[in-house]
């Protein structure tokens, strides 16, 4: 498991009250990283964008589909990988990297997978990989961000799980904090997650003082000029880079 710190509760409920476009713009004001890292690029979509964000622990792991695994022919037959879910502290974001040539060739996670993942405490599936039962899943509340989705399940089964994978160009580990919505997947470091709300305050206002500025009769381009002037420390990368 990733040695990456758990927030308080607190930050997790904060996170699910605030949208990733938010909290994305936040963290780019500690210059932790650069504004093109840290996040999920293209291959998932939000299944379900009606449903409020996700915040919660990366679980990951690797599947395959196009062809019938060695053992446990059954795809959810793996005791193993069931006990390393529950060994990880909730709340749990799955996330699967699959590894077949094409991608979502069958889908893993479908009703009973997610009724299985939610009492082992996971509140999220994340993949590049496809999904099924997607109507059940939508009943059920739970957030899917996937490739796509699946009439089938093929032979679809976890190959190894544990280790850091890689899903749209994003390096994600088990026990970092997630933060998804219908805007797609991001990393929140913790390190800075306690300064967050503050953060997010300070956006707010920002952006609605410049959003007055625009509706007021006495608009101008040198006054808007003005006031995104103050901004412009905030778009240099950070020093380390």
């Amino acid at each position: 498991m990733s040695s990456t710190a758990q927030v308080r509760p607190e930050i997790l409920e904060f996170l699910r009250r605030t949208d990733t476009c938010t909290v994305s713009n936040a963290i780019e004001t500690f210059r932790v990283r650069m504004r093109n890292e840290g996040y999920i690029h293209d291959v998932t979509r939000c299944l379900f964008p009606a449903l409020p964000p996700a915040a919660g622990y990366a679980v990951t792991g690797r599947i395959r589909s196009s062809a019938p695994p060695i053992a446990n022919l059954c795809y959810y037959n793996r005791a193993d990988w069931w006990r390393y879910v529950a060994s990880l502290p909730s709340p749990k974001i799955m996330v699967m990297d699959d590894v077949d040539r094409i991608p979502g060739t069958g889908a893993l996670f479908g009703e009973v997978h997610a009724q299985i993942a939610r009492s082992l405490g996971c509140i999220a599936y994340i993949s590049n990989g496809s999904v099924r039962d997607v109507d059940r899943l939508e009943k059920m509340e739970f957030p899917c961000f996937a490739g796509g989705v699946s009439v089938s399940h093929s032979y679809a089964h976890v190959t190894d799980f544990g280790e850091p994978v890689e899903i749209g160009g994003q390096r994600i580990a088990s026990g970092d904090l997630l933060h998804a919505d219908r805007h797609g997947v991001q990393i929140v470091p913790t390190e800075i997650a306690d300064r967050l709300r503050d953060a997010v305050a300070a956006i707010t206002a920002r952006e609605a003082e410049l959003i007055g500025c625009c509706q007021s009769p006495d608009f101008s381009i040198d006054k808007l000029e003005k006031m995104l002037g103050q901004d412009d420390g905030l778009c240099h990368p950070p020093e380390r880079y």
